[in-house]
């Protein structure tokens, strides 16, 4: 498996989940390339090719929405569940 450049410790997502700004930039930065690869789109020319590029619109859309779910996460739930293990 691929090592990530990126890794998101517990202590990043508790601190998103906070809303530290620091946190959530790690966050975005950890998925920015499954976010480009979302907003990827193919686009017919008129001539027959097909065009692919990222659509800047919908990557700011896929963020924006990551943003607005980070403080939803159930940091209780696995702050219980990791000192069940």
């Amino acid at each position: 498996m691929e090592e990530q450049q990126n890794p998101l410790t517990y202590e990043i997502i508790k601190a998103a989940v906070a809303g530290k700004k620091w946190a959530t930039e790690k966050v975005i930065a950890h998925y920015e390339s499954y976010i480009e690869e979302l907003a990827t789109v193919k686009e017919r020319q008129p001539d027959g090719s097909v065009r692919t590029f990222v659509d800047e619109d919908m990557k700011q859309s896929i963020i924006l929405k990551l943003l607005e779910e980070i403080p939803n996460f159930p940091i209780e739930e696995a702050e219980r569940i990791a000192g069940e293990e």
